[in-house]
């Protein structure tokens, strides 16, 4: 296999139709939706610009920006280990270890793990589910990445601002029902809002999801942006969705 990389058993190899990269998963576990490659398409990364990426899972979100952006170094952060190891040997079949670093340890500690003002840039796919919300299966893979268990939408937000630097922007993707929550947040540690963009499955449909932006120390004033809209009527993705996918 390419670059002596393995799969272990129940693991496939998938196409993120960016620079030929390709991502190791685990389907028991959790593997990524569009989620993530929306994120992706979203944040915006400049030339020689450092990263992290907060709960990265089996790092997508790095290997993606990796391949998008000239940004100089990704780096993931992610509490469970297996997702750690997995992350660490799709870095390797692309050749990226110059390029994305993949730790383990708790978003809680990442001002720790890293120091204050570090990134220039900060994403997160966090859980969308708060305790209330959703049905819980104790402390399995999937239940960690949909639901709060290890983490807070508070703890994501409050760490991403101390390891941005004055004037970082941080980029994360959620659910529309928990927007009001996230901008009270994010205005609590010094991220302010600049950009919102509400995600719909077609056109007809209310938004299942909401893109943020917030700029560290950054003046108020938003920009609410145009809908993206996922599917045609005919459930192809539509024109910008096949741009962010392959583009």
């Amino acid at each position: 296999m390419k670059n002596n990389v393995e799969l272990k058993q129940g693991e496939r190899i998938d196409d993120l139709h960016r620079n030929g990269y390709l991502l190791i998963q685990d389907p028991k576990r959790f593997c990524f939706g569009v989620d993530a490659v929306l994120l992706c398409g979203f944040a915006q990364v400049k030339k020689e610009e450092t990263v992290l990426d907060l709960g990265t899972g089996t790092g997508v979100i790095p290997i993606l920006l990796e391949a998008k952006t000239k940004g100089s170094h990704f780096t993931g952060l992610e509490i469970q280990p297996e997702s750690v190891e997995m992350a660490k040997r799709s870095v390797r079949l692309n050749g990226l270890q110059h390029k994305v670093t993949i730790d383990t340890g708790d978003i809680k500690q990442a001002s720790i793990l890293y120091g204050h003002q570090k990134f220039d840039v900060v994403t997160s796919n966090p859980p969308y589910m708060n305790d209330g919300g959703g049905l819980k299966n104790e402390f399995t893979p999937k239940a960690i990445a949909r639901h709060e268990l290890l983490c807070t939408l508070e703890d994501i937000i409050s760490n991403s601002a101390k390891v941005l630097k004055n004037d970082g922007r941080f980029y994360m993707i959620h659910r529309p029902h928990r927007l009001i929550d996230i901008i009270i947040e994010m205005r609590k540690y010094k991220l302010e809002p600049k950009k919102i963009r509400f995600v719909h499955s077609y056109v007809q449909k209310p938004p299942s999801m909401v893109l943020i932006e917030g700029r560290k120390g950054g003046k108020p004033m938003v920009k609410v942006e145009a809908p993206l809209i996922i599917y045609e009527k005919d459930g192809t993705y539509t024109e910008e969705v096949k741009k962010i996918y392959y583009e």
